[in-house]
């Protein structure tokens, strides 16, 4: 018996490893000769750089620019010419000092710095892996890293969004130029536009702590930068693509500017692990996150890890904490069974501090089920807890 766990982390609770080490141990607890192989997947956000690392590519240390200036000790991923960057790394919520927003003034800088030290090393191709990103500049801090200049009357524009509302000139030709010849992918789940009601500031600007005078004054600085990056004979417009909106506007400066082409970060994660070729070979695939939900049904880890073990005709069964979907729904995914956190103790507080006992008791479950035969043919159905 093979089983595959590629599961992305509960956030709060636990990361993807440690969903695997629980679930592994609760199977091995049931199926002591099963062969469990875990694979840690994510979708372009946090979690993506440690997915490379233990894919068996390089740990590179990089000191570089957090999100309110202060230095931060991050990383990125070398393999031969490919750099993996992972914007949280240097630019993410978890870096904010006492975690005190800064909706205004946060900045992508330590992200550009991170791009700097990757073609420091050689890179030819560049994986930007955004989300969980604290900023909502545009790109602008991570442009000026790289040599774009962003002008006010008064000399160089501040740090974050509400900022640039100041912008008066954008100079493109002291971009470094490294980076004409390399390849920069944007591993991105997140559709939005850089403006308007669906973009950056409107949608994800109150995760970041904006409040409403908040996101009106970063709209309008983001409006701002477009306004000049996009008449620029150097730059591509980008305001209006899918995915300029992705981790605070960063999406849209890696496109316009660095060139970069959009791929789901799933996908992208996929093909760095060589997931499918795993898949292929295994009996039984786990998935999971912490919130099985309608965003998921938008193209994150579970849904994507579905997808190629649907295509190997292997069963895939999902563990969350929560899960707000129909069974229905679930279903149409391509999920065999779901197992939640919640139908085992339905106290939020506790299922999250307890999550690693939980997930051992699933894992448990599963294997089971697996034994019982529940996931051969059309035995499968999806239920609570993974029961009928």
């Amino acid at each position: 018996m093979r089983i595959v766990i590629a599961s992305d982390k509960f956030k709060g609770s636990a990361t993807g490893a440690e969903v695997a080490t629980a679930l592994a141990a609760g199977i091995a607890a049931v199926l002591p000769h099963a062969e469990v192989e875990a694979v840690p997947v994510a979708d372009g956000g946090e979690g993506t750089l440690q997915a490379a690392i233990e894919a068996g590519f390089e740990r590179v240390t990089v000191r570089a620019t957090g999100p309110t200036g202060e230095p931060v000790d991050a990383a990125i991923a070398m393999r031969g010419g490919v750099a993996i960057v992972e914007m949280a790394a240097a630019s993410g919520l978890d870096l904010l000092p006492g975690g005190a927003r800064a909706a205004r003034t946060a900045t992508s800088r330590g992200t550009g710095e991170l791009i700097a030290a990757a073609l420091d090393r050689g890179a030819t191709s560049i994986v930007l892996g955004v989300g969980g990103s604290a900023c909502t500049d545009g790109g602008a801090g991570m442009l000026q890293a790289l040599g774009v200049r962003l002008s006010t009357g008064g000399g160089p524009v501040g740090p974050g969004g509400a900022a640039l509302a100041e912008l008066v000139a954008v100079d493109l030709s002291g971009l470094d130029a490294r980076l004409a010849g390399v390849e920069v992918v944007l591993a991105s789940d997140v559709g939005n536009p850089l403006l308007g009601p669906q973009g950056a500031a409107a949608v994800f600007g109150p995760q970041k702590g904006a409040d409403a005078d908040d996101v009106a004054a970063l709209e309008r600085g983001l409006a701002r930068l477009a306004h000049l990056i996009d008449a620029h004979p150097l730059a591509r417009p980008a305001a209006l693509t899918p995915g300029a909106g992705a981790a605070g506007g960063v999406g849209y400066a890696a496109l316009a500017v660095l060139g970069a082409r959009r791929e789901p970060g799933i996908e992208v994660v996929q093909r760095l692990t060589g997931l499918a070729e795993r898949i292929a070979a295994a009996d039984l695939v786990v998935t999971g996150e912490g919130s099985l939900d309608a965003q998921s049904l938008g193209g994150k880890t579970p849904l994507g890890v579905a997808a190629a073990a649907r295509a190997a005709s292997v069963p895939v069964v999902a563990v969350c904490g929560r899960t707000t979907l129909e069974p229905a729904a679930l279903a149409a995914a391509g999920f065999a069974a779901v197992y939640a956190l919640a139908d085992l103790e339905p106290n939020p507080a506790v299922s999250m501090a307890e999550a690693l006992p939980l997930l051992q008791r699933v894992g448990r479950l599963i294997a089971e089920d697996l034994a019982r035969g529940r996931f051969a043919g059309d035995d499968s159905s999806v239920g609570s807890a993974g029961r009928e």
